[in-house]
């Protein structure tokens, strides 16, 4: 019996992975050299392969499937390694500044990757590293120059700037009918593991006994669970900042308009107090500065 590659075919696995993180053909075969038909082509093979659909055609973009934001969310951390690794061995080019940060999976792809391309075209001699994981910032023990945490932004040894609002709101597919927030006491919820505790604070700021802050279904990070409501399975608390795009293009509504601000517990991009900074960190907290003051 013929065993298959424990390892999945590394040009499809790159082509879903910049597809899927900028939800657009022609945008990862820009960023992949390539002609979008090539692009489609691997990412067809890589879904052949896994006997699965990564994508759906709606309104004639990209979705993902909760099968392929699950994997995506696995995937670029790896990736980022990879190009970390690679990076490590060939930044030797003089004149070129790196930049390492971590931030969480959900705000990465929602936020700041969408973002980054304006960066790059700012400051070309300026490698961004980026990582992913939800553990709390430590400067001390990680090799990163920076990062982005969810907080309140006072943490010992670390100098902060707040990125965006963090207003939670029930999201759901536009199929999902909700015309009263008494009618989540019939609806399944969807729940981030990330941040277990966003239903309970939104159903106590909306007076809602009846409905229980636990149940329901229950994902490992806040992008399944939007992927989830846009495929309909159920209603998601959202951070509204990281689904600006699917509330535009109504692929999710929040059809009962109530939002809860945390204030000052929501993003921010944190570096340590302790350590030089160096020009590339300045030029990239400035025009984080720039992008949030606009």
């Amino acid at each position: 019996m013929v065993r298959r590659a424990l390892l999945p075919p590394l040009n499809p696995a790159r082509a879903f992975e910049a597809t899927g993180r900028l939800l657009s053909i022609s945008k990862a075969a820009d960023e992949l050299c390539v002609t979008p038909a090539a692009v489609s082509r691997q990412v067809r093979a890589l879904e052949s392969y896994l006997g699965t659909p990564l994508f759906v055609r709606v309104h004639g973009g990209l979705e993902l499937t909760p099968a392929g934001a699950r994997y995506l969310s696995d995937l670029i951390p790896l990736f980022e390694t990879l190009r970390e690794a690679t990076l490590a061995v060939t930044n030797s080019s003089p004149g070129r500044n790196t930049l390492r940060i971590r931030s969480p999976a959900t705000f990465a792809v929602r936020w700041l990757i969408p973002r980054l391309a304006s960066f790059h075209q700012l400051h070309k001699d300026i490698d961004v590293q980026l990582m992913t994981s939800f553990a709390p910032l430590d400067f001390e023990r990680e090799d990163i120059d920076a990062g982005i945490q969810l907080g309140d932004g006072r943490w010992p040894g670390m100098r902060t700037l707040q990125l965006v609002r963090n207003e939670l709101v029930p999201v759901a597919s536009p199929a999902v009918r909700l015309t009263h927030k008494k009618q989540l006491a019939t609806q399944t919820l969807l729940h981030s593991m990330a941040r277990p505790d966003d239903w309970m604070l939104w159903l106590r700021a909306a007076g809602l006994r009846n409905v229980s802050p636990t149940h329901g279904m229950k994902y490992e990070t806040s992008l399944l669970a939007y992927q989830a409501a846009i495929e309909g399975h159920g209603v998601a608390i959202a951070q509204k900042a990281l689904i600006e795009k699917e509330l535009a293009d109504q692929t999710l509504v929040a059809p009962l308009g109530q939002t809860l601000d945390r204030g000052d517990y929501t993003y921010y991009f944190a570096w340590p107090t302790g350590k030089p900074q160096s020009s590339a960190l300045r030029a990239f907290r400035d025009w984080l500065a720039t992008l949030v003051a606009t």
